[in-house]
């Protein structure tokens, strides 16, 4: 059973999911982008001998939204989480990714390998890269968007179905639709009620374009960083944004990286949680 805990932390309050064994091994799970903790509920179980905090990352779930003003970024995302690990006592823990978290935990595990033992990343490993040419683009972009977003209401959905079914729709975009079952459990957790239905309990400035992407040399960089044993997870076939030639070239990168690749959508890790918990099997356990 996973239970909710909800921590301070320099951010504001901080919530998740936790369970498996008090004594088992340190794992903080970070989701992908605009899902929350609820991403890793189908797994949790099958997942055995760790102690699992699965966070709602800030701006997501039922975690604090940052201040009027702020901006959401990678380097924010990171010391998000390293003070969740302080306000745990938890001096050194395993990482477990997926897609957006994945990236996230890349760069966690890259920049403070003295706290980070053990890396899984599912569907994604470092960053997203760009081209410098897109560099004053992408900036034009999310400016304008930025502005734009500011005083424009948030969709009310008279119940909580008819938003599973917009999140479902959601997923075709990046080439893989979400199951009902597993959008309902994003959904269920990722929303409030007002007035009138249901709205995201998502923050709307996580819509924005990013502002600066890195260039791939930089995230090679980042990859073959990362010190510790690492396990990337991937599905077949693979995302349009991250080709399978480029993934695996990445993950040639790591010092002490192994590949997984795995038939399934984007979500593998909630529509196919068994064959994920294989594929991870006891290496959050091992000591090598």
């Amino acid at each position: 059973m996973l239970r909710e805990v909800v921590l301070d932390t320099p951010l504001g309050r901080m919530t998740g999911l936790r369970g498996g064994r008090s004594d088992g091994a340190r794992v903080l799970a970070l989701h992908g982008w605009l899902d929350n903790a609820a991403s890793f509920a189908p797994i949790a179980p099958r997942l055995d001998g760790i102690d699992l905090v699965a966070l709602d990352l800030p701006g997501h779930g039922r975690s604090a939204h940052l201040p009027a003003g702020a901006d959401y970024s990678f380097a924010g995302a990171v010391n998000a989480v390293l003070d969740v690990a302080d306000a745990l006592g938890w001096e050194r823990f395993a990482l477990l990714g997926h897609s957006m978290g994945a990236g996230i935990a890349s760069l966690i595990a890259a920049a403070c390998p003295q706290r980070v033992e053990r890396l899984v990343a599912i569907e994604a490993l470092g960053a997203l890269a760009d081209v410098p040419e897109n560099t004053v683009a992408r900036m034009r972009q999310a400016i304008a968007s930025s502005r734009a977003l500011r005083g424009k209401s948030l969709r009310v959905f008279p119940d909580l179905a008819l938003a599973v079914r917009a999140r479902m729709a959601a997923g075709t975009q990046v080439g893989s639709r979400l199951a009902e079952p597993a959008a309902r459990l994003l959904v269920e957790r990722g929303t409030v009620p007002v007035e009138g239905g249901f709205i995201w309990s998502s923050d709307p400035r996580l819509t924005l374009p990013t502002f600066q992407r890195p260039i791939e040399a930089q995230v090679n960089d980042l990859v073959a960083g990362i010190e510790c044993p690492t396990r990337v997870i991937f599905a077949d076939p693979a995302q349009p944004y991250l080709p399978d030639p480029l993934r695996r070239e990445r993950a040639a990168l790591l010092p002490r990286g192994e590949l997984v690749v795995i038939e399934g959508g984007h979500h593998l890790h909630m529509e196919d949680p068994a064959a994920v918990a294989v594929a991870i099997g006891d290496f959050f356990l091992r000591r090598d």
